[in-house]
């Protein structure tokens, strides 16, 4: 029996693939619902960050408070919650879902079903959630509403006979899904006189206010001057304010079981506070926790330095404030030789570290270098030791290494079948192992699931596979664990000089084809010295692949015309003297292009 005073509540997200208009959607809801006066309309709103809005995806989930009433008069009370598209964020999603009752499941008129459609369709169903599909963009010319709303019932299905057919750009069938949200979308169920039990789905820190978290209050009721704990860590705290969001943040009196809203209590860590944790009562606490919740784990690791020594300082202060606000992400120093003073950043994935290293570069304005992605690997030791490493510049010796293991991810491809062979032969050069592959409505959709390993796909994997499919291909992913492998470490040196930061680990059979490719790579970026630099790629002590960066030369028998041979050989040899002292006392500068020709090496 749903409690009188959450009847009138309804909370929803919008999940879809990248790009298939959930902002602009948002938008629209927004509008017609008065959340935006005139001064404030803007394209995507609910997409706060600068690089949200350039890219046209949503990295951060938004929350939004909205009111909406029935041609009856009827009252209700909307709480949206903005999701992010990217595979990175799949846990924040997961979350953000946790806090709802239902969603509105975007698919695209002229693309249909995607990776990420089937997913996060899934990811709703596990979570139990009614799911209104909406098919978006009708207005397109190569729309196909009727194909898209039959794909949705043959691959995921999701029966289409409540789908709406809608246009976030013009704002046709926005009325149909604010009707099918109250219609099919249950009020939350929750008792608020019970003990308190709230999920955090996001949190942001302020200045002023400490950490500001973003919760759905699924039991009990919620109280400035309350005292709160924290499951995952037992600790307390006394609340400050209580509120909704309007966007911003409005101050409120209370939040009910049922409600979606923001507390301030003095938290200053955001780690105390992570999302998916749950906030009880410290004097009447709820019997358990909200299952699901596991701490952020950075998977990808890369080094950041600044090109400016002088920067390090400026540059740990810009990590440090970034952290306040995304507890995913982590850092520690590390030195280089070639690059000097850095650090070592972990991430949920490469979205997410570009993110961070644009948001550095622009709202710091850092001028950085970022070594190759690294993901962790486990290694077991001749003295039976186990440690787990992500720097190749800690990589143990062969001689000490009894077995090492990489981890390995579950890969989901959708493409026309036309692309079928070039793609399952990109996903054989990265060791992919096929698992199995199925045909997708009628429309000669094919989708692929592999097992990959995770550093197969970090460098440039995305860019190949849209390039081969010319587009149409999507793709989704999610860890399985770890497996053994036969992996070495590739040294690289310059000028007889290993650059230590340049270090790859690598399976055994492409330790050749990938030296090569980077010492001639290499070879072609770094400028010629008035000595010739040898590039080589080294296993051990093993020298596997070797370019030369040619030297200038200096006509130096242009003054010596006619006489003996001598003369000539005498001149030939003076040279040869100056540049082998040149080369012993010469520095070779490695500029920031060599860093990149490691990581795009496919090309």
């Amino acid at each position: 029996m749903t409690d009188p005073r959450t009847a009138h509540i309804r909370n929803f997200s919008i999940i879809a693939h990248v790009d298939h208009g959930k902002s602009t959607l948002a938008d629209r809801i927004l509008e017609k619902l008065g959340a935006m006066g005139e001064r404030d309309k803007r394209d995507q709103t609910l997409d706060t960050l600068e690089l949200e809005r350039e890219r046209g995806i949503t990295i951060k989930s938004t929350p939004i408070r909205l009111e909406y009433v029935q041609e009856g008069g009827e009252r209700y009370v909307f709480n949206l919650i903005d999701t992010p598209g990217h595979v990175d964020f799949n846990y924040e999603v997961s979350r953000s879902l946790a806090a709802c009752e239902g969603v509105l499941l975007l698919v695209d008129a002229s693309q249909g079903v995607e990776a990420q459609t089937i997913v996060n369709a899934y990811l709703a169903i596990d979570n139990n959630l009614e799911i209104v599909p909406v098919i978006n963009k009708i207005d397109l010319p190569a729309a196909d509403p009727q194909g898209a709303a039959q794909e949705l019932e043959e691959v995921i299905g999701i029966p289409a006979d409540n789908a709406v057919f809608a246009s976030g750009k013009t704002g046709v069938g926005v009325p149909e899904i604010l009707e099918a949200v109250v219609q099919h979308i249950p009020a939350p169920s929750g008792d608020p006189d019970a003990p308190l039990k709230a999920l955090i789905f996001d949190s942001f820190y302020d200045a002023y206010q400490g950490v500001i978290l973003f919760i759905r209050v699924l039991e009990g009721t919620l109280k400035p001057k309350d005292q709160i704990r924290l499951f995952s860590n037992g600790k307390s705290f006394d609340v400050d304010k209580v509120g909704t969001f309007s966007p911003g943040l409005v101050v409120g009196q209370e939040l009910i079981a049922g409600s979606v809203g923001w507390v301030a209590a003095s938290i200053k860590d955001i780690h105390d506070a992570q999302v998916g944790d749950t906030i009880t009562g410290k004097d009447n606490p709820t019997a358990e926790p909200f299952p699901g919740f596991k701490p952020a784990q950075p998977v990808v690791f890369s080094g950041l330095y600044p090109t400016d020594t002088e920067d390090y300082r400026k540059l740990r202060e810009a990590l440090e404030k970034l952290k306040l606000n995304d507890a995913a992400f982590s850092f520690e120093p590390e030195t280089s030789e070639a690059l000097g003073f850095g650090f070592r950043c972990g991430f949920l994935g490469l979205l997410h570290a570009e993110i961070i290293q644009e948001r550095l570069e622009r709202e710091y304005d850092l001028d950085l270098i970022a070594t190759a992605p690294a993901v962790v690997y486990r290694v077991t030791l001749t003295n039976d030791e186990v440690f787990e490493t992500q720097n190749p510049a800690e990589f143990p010796t062969r001689d000490r290494i009894r077995s090492v293991e990489e981890p390995y991810i579950k890969l989901s491809i959708m493409l026309p079948e036309e692309y079928v062979g070039p793609v399952m032969q990109l996903l054989q050069e990265r060791r992919g192992q096929m698992k199995n592959m199925s045909y997708v409505g009628h429309h000669g959709r094919v989708e692929l699931h592999y097992e990959v390993p995770f550093a197969e796909i970090l460098y440039d994997f995305h860019d190949r596979l849209k390039s081969i499919s010319r587009g149409y291909a999507s793709m989704d992913y999610e860890q399985i664990g770890y497996r053994e492998g036969d992996l070495r470490k590739v040294d690289i040196m310059v000028n007889n000089e290993v650059i230590d930061a340049l270090a790859v680990i690598v399976h055994e059979d492409k330790t050749y084809s990938l030296g090569r490719k980077i010492v001639d790579k290499m070879a072609e970026v770094i400028p010629r010295q008035m000595f010739p630099v040898p590039v080589q790629a080294v296993i051990g002590g093993k020298i596997i692949a070797r370019a030369t960066v040619k030297a200038y030369r200096k006509d130096v028998l242009a003054k010596c015309y006619g006489g003996d041979i001598s003369r000539k050989k005498k001149l030939l040899e003076k040279q040869k003297k100056g540049r082998a002292r040149m080369k012993q006392f010469g520095t070779v500068e490695v500029p920031q292009e060599a860093f990149l020709a490691v990581l795009s090496t496919e090309e």
